[in-house]
């Protein structure tokens, strides 16, 4: 009875939002059900049946593999399942193998996880009905642009990373579009990831007189930095992405540790009482399950809309905003979300918090 009378409350919100409320629809959750992806998958199926319950739809989960090689068996699932729409997938190999398949189908696809920009543009051209819930690979280096323009300004700056792709990717990206701006680093490095000890890295940020690094390396290679550079008494401000938002290995984030990432939803005032509810139903609202329930909810908004003005779904998912847990959701021509999720955060008390300040060691 709790449950329904908070989802009740939730949907009424809704309603006073969006004037089309969802109507029921099959939707397929393309989402790991074994290995060591299986607890992801979980949460997406748990996350989109939870909505799907008290609306009259129906979630149909279809195993991914993340193999290449298991594409066909995935495209044939999910074209046999009858769904309208499909939400999920973890991994890029299973876009890759399904997008076509789908775009004939007119079903369109939503991705909870996978950021890559290049299968985007390949979707865009090929006209594929291919929609991000997830933020892209270029919304993080402008989003970490941003923050280091509005609070770094004048300020010794130096970028570092690990050498592996992304950290390699992003850092460039993030030196490229400040250097459009006329915004220089002082220093910039790549470091050896997973040493026990970077305390020569920190000498070498010492020795240039970098007071704020941004690193594109993931949370151990930077709590290792941070806790060097307290025993080395450097006084340095780091800011690190979205992997930061990861849990703690042998070294625990020091406290302060800056990260642009994409805040806890369940912590967020428009999903207070949908955590609350899940939590008393058994799910703990935590990684990919209040995405998916959003991802639901707006699909389900958008099926209203379709069938308002004769539109396909993938059609009317370009209409928005749509009201969400995550906030509206409004795709742009892009098939991208308008705003973006991103936030300065820092670590605090063992999880990251809302920065109260600039970030900025003096």
């Amino acid at each position: 009875m709790f449950r329904l009378i908070v989802k009740s409350i939730v949907v009424a919100g809704l309603i006073s939002a969006s004037p089309a409320l969802a109507a029921g629809l099959k939707v397929a959750v393309v989402a790991p059900a074994e290995g060591p992806f299986a607890a992801l998958g979980k949460q997406m199926v748990d996350g989109a049946a939870f909505q799907a319950e008290d609306r009259g739809s129906q979630v149909i989960p279809i195993a991914e593999s993340c193999d290449p090689a298991g594409g066909e068996a995935l495209t044939k699932a999910l074209l046999a399942s009858g769904a309208e729409a499909a939400i999920g997938f973890l991994c890029t190999e299973s876009l890759e193998a399904a997008l076509p398949a789908l775009a004939e189908a007119r079903i369109p696809a939503i991705t909870l996880s996978v950021r890559s920009d290049i299968l985007m543009e390949d979707a865009l051209k090929k006209e594929w009905p291919f929609f991000r819930l997830a933020p892209s690979g270029k919304a993080e280096t402008a989003a970490v642009t941003d923050v280091i323009v509005a609070n770094w300004k004048g300020k010794p700056l130096a970028l570092i990373d690990d050498g592996t792709i992304h950290s390699r990717e992003l850092v460039e990206s993030v030196r490229n579009a400040l250097a459009e701006i006329g915004v220089t680093p002082v220093f910039t490095d790549t470091y050896r990831p997973a040493q026990e000890q970077q305390v020569g890295l920190v000498r070498r940020l010492a020795k240039s007189g970098a007071t704020h690094v941004f690193t594109g390396g993931d949370r151990y290679d930077t709590a290792v930095i941070a806790r060097d550079a307290r025993a080395e008494n450097v006084p340095i401000t780091l800011l690190g992405g979205d992997v930061l938002n990861a849990a703690d290995l042998d070294v625990p984030l020091e406290e302060g540790v800056l990260a642009v990432t994409v805040p806890e939803a369940s912590r967020s005032s428009e999903a207070e009482a949908i955590a609350k509810a899940m939590r008393a139903s058994g799910i703990e609202p935590e990684g990919y399950v209040l995405p998916a329930f959003a991802a639901m909810s707006l699909l389900e908004q958008a099926k209203d809309q379709a069938a308002k003005d004769g539109s396909a779904l993938s059609e009317a998912l370009l209409k928005g905003p749509f009201a969400t847990i995550l906030g509206p959701v409004k795709f742009n021509a892009s098939h991208e979300r308008t705003d973006t999720p991103y936030r300065l955060m820092e670590w605090h008390d063992g999880r990251f918090v809302a920065a109260t300040g600039a970030g900025g060691a003096e």
